[in-house]
């Protein structure tokens, strides 16, 4: 006997929610994506090379986030595909953190190299555009904060914002202290600081993406503390083959087999199973297979 919670249709996604604010984020950081990319070549200035850099990667990341939205909205009822496509946006996430760790280690690479003879580099129009870029970020860290703590997607995308919003700062200041003083080692240096700025950030997406994508269990979850939880419920006399994962952000999915005391009631034991898992650990799809106790020699482990 068991029971499931099919909510592919209803599950309350961010990404979702937020797409308005994502496309008016990706239109403006596009924008101004390549006025600074035009603009590093033309001035020769490697911070706003890395700055432009940095937010291609965030245009990259919304671009694939409004691409999984439109995906998983489109098969969430095809019958093959029992739980859409909502790993998409951890896809996303993934390929988002990767191309993020590039452009940063290449930031770095070029500093080092920059540092034995710095070209000089035209101080006025990088601060023009690094003022631009600075109130492009502020316009994007606005639009996506609401969404940040929901979604992979939007965390990783918001992060990135952060990022370029200081960023934009250190290029500003770079542009000043050349101006002021022709310390053209400003330009790699904030390069470098840039770089290293990202990277933490980089790892802590891609391990969070890696996490779900392997299938562990979430990070804040202790499976034991599940498994107590449940052999706690009345009427249960054992757990056995217990798994608990995430599908994608905010929906955190369990199954397991609970073996019955003698004259235990399927039907209060599966509702006060489900009401444990909602209310202790925010788990509200689970697949839950009930078995008498005369029966639970039948149950055969898995091979794998």
């Amino acid at each position: 006997m068991g029971a499931g919670h099919d909510h592919r249709g209803t599950v309350a996604n961010a990404a979702h929610r937020h797409r308005g604010r994502l496309w008016a984020a990706f239109g403006l950081l596009t924008a101004l994506m390549l006025v600074e990319a035009v603009a590093a070549f033309g001035t020769g200035s490697l911070a706003l090379l890395s700055d432009a850099g940095h937010m291609f990667t965030d245009v990259l990341g919304i671009g694939m986030a409004l691409a999984a939205i439109t995906a998983t909205r489109k098969v969430v009822q095809d019958p093959q595909r029992t739980f859409g496509l909502y790993r998409l946006e951890v896809l996303a996430a993934l390929a988002n953190a990767v191309l993020l760790g590039g452009v940063a280690v290449y930031v770095l690479v070029e500093a080092v190299r920059r540092f034995g003879d710095p070209p000089q580099v035209l101080a006025g129009p990088m601060l023009a555009v690094a003022v631009l870029g600075l109130l492009a970020n502020l316009a994007a860290f606005t639009l996506l904060r609401g969404g940040a703590q929901e979604s992979i997607n939007l965390r990783g995308a918001y992060l990135e914002v952060v990022g370029d919003l200081l960023g934009s700062l250190g290029v500003i200041g770079a542009a000043l202290l050349i101006g002021l003083t022709d310390w053209w080692w400003a330009d790699p240096l904030v390069a470098v600081g840039i770089g290293l700025f990202i990277l933490p950030r980089t790892w802590r997406l891609g391990r969070a993406a890696v996490r779900i994508l392997v299938q562990a269990a979430p990070e804040h979850l202790q499976v034991t503390a599940v498994r107590d939880r449940l052999a706690a419920v009345p009427g249960v006399a054992g757990v056995h083959d217990l798994h608990v994962w995430t599908l994608t952000s905010g929906m955190e999915v369990a199954s397991a087999h609970l073996t019955l005391e003698p004259g235990a009631e399927v039907g209060p034991v599966l509702a006060a199973a489900r009401a444990a898992l909602h209310e202790d650990f925010h788990i509200d799809h689970a697949t839950l297979q009930v078995e008498p106790g005369a029966s639970a020699g039948a149950c055969a482990p898995a091979e794998w």
